[in-house]
């Protein structure tokens, strides 16, 4: 059944359900609700956590094994299912309402789906998840521009500070729509502002204050083409201790985007049209950007490439061989528009 995002916190102080589903391409949104739940599911004596990502290829016996077996110490356990493009396929569909008739007891599934259109709303797999009696669905959705500087200010409010207008719709237009830069920000004037109200000198000192290389300009550059002063510009982000998680995650973030407005246009659909119905929208000043960016690869790609960004997440997670910071320095380069050769 579905359970609004707004009710989460208040849900997880009771029973928890043995399914829950978290769906949405708001990044910040998600792993916030996802974070929740495996909070609330420690506190009630979860203890083992098992993750699985559906990608290619993908075991769904696995899923079955998962929910027969027994823990080996007899202890409540978490099962994640990570399905990053949403489409389980015929014998995952299969394998998630064999779960779901029959959850094991001392299991908690947590399945994260980016959002589902229409269509996939509407199949047999996804309806029982979203009315299942043994689910909670929650669905994030995107703030607007219109909603955003409401957001800020109950973003501030919870970090336990004032603004005034003006500051509110300052940091609203440095994110232009971000939500992951938006809480970034505040957390930068948390530490600023000393108690104090925040006014448009605060963030402005904010801004100012700001490091040198962030992951808004290293998106920019990547956009624009520029393979070198990219590469330079996320040395300096690991040099100056930013976390790679966050990088990742702004870097997946825009190639999902890229790969959905490519998408579409390869459909036919102008780009403009595309540009305003993404979410979040194409802001207008980065509309050149994007577009440049956009006659460098196939949908197909970018899509290539945020399978590449997973495997980079599941990396810095420790589920996963290899140097995260050498995987984002190659992801950098293919978003750029370099060609690297196998193994590069």
């Amino acid at each position: 059944m579905k359970l609004a995002p707004a009710q989460l916190g208040k849900h997880l102080h009771g029973t928890l359900a043995p399914v829950y589903v978290v769906c949405g391409d708001e990044a910040l949104l998600c792993q916030e609700a996802t974070d929740a739940i495996r909070s609330a599911s420690r506190a009630q004596g979860f203890t083992e956590r098992e993750v699985f990502h559906a990608e290619a290829n993908f075991d769904w016996g696995m899923l079955y094994e998962a929910g027969a077996s027994l823990s080996l110490f007899a202890e409540k356990r978490v099962i994640e299912l990570r399905i990053p493009n949403g489409k389980p396929g015929d014998k995952g569909a299969a394998a998630i309402l064999e779960y779901l008739n029959r959850p094991p007891e001392d299991t908690l599934l947590l399945i994260t789906l980016p959002k589902l259109d229409g269509s996939t709303q509407k199949t047999k797999w996804a309806k029982a998840l979203i009315d299942g009696p043994n689910c909670q669905f929650l669905q994030i959705w995107p703030v607007d521009a219109n909603q955003l500087p409401q957001w800020i200010r109950q973003r501030l409010a919870q970090a336990g500070m004032n603004a005034s207008a003006d500051a509110v719709d300052l940091i609203a237009a440095r994110v232009e729509g971000n939500l992951l830069a938006a809480a970034q920000e505040i957390e930068k004037l948390k530490l600023l502002a000393d108690g104090q109200q925040i006014d448009a000198g605060t963030v402005q000192a904010a801004v100012a204050d700001s490091a040198r290389y962030d992951v808004f300009g290293l998106i920019d550059a990547i956009l624009n083409g520029e393979a070198a002063h990219a590469l330079r510009m996320l040395d300096g982000l690991r040099g100056e201790g930013q976390e790679s998680l966050f990088i990742v995650v702004m870097l997946a973030r825009e190639l999902r985007q890229l790969a959905n407005i490519a998408y579409q246009h390869g459909q036919g659909i102008p780009l403009d049209k595309a540009f305003a119905s993404a979410r979040p929208p194409v802001w207008d000043k980065r509309r050149p950007l994007v577009s440049k960016a956009l006659q460098r690869h196939t949908a197909a790609r970018w899509n290539a490439l945020l399978m590449d960004a997973q495997q980079i997440d599941a990396q810095v997670k420790g589920q996963a061989p290899g140097d995260p910071w050498a995987s984002l320095s190659r992801l950098v380069l293919m978003m750029a528009g370099q060609r690297l050769k196998l193994g590069a």
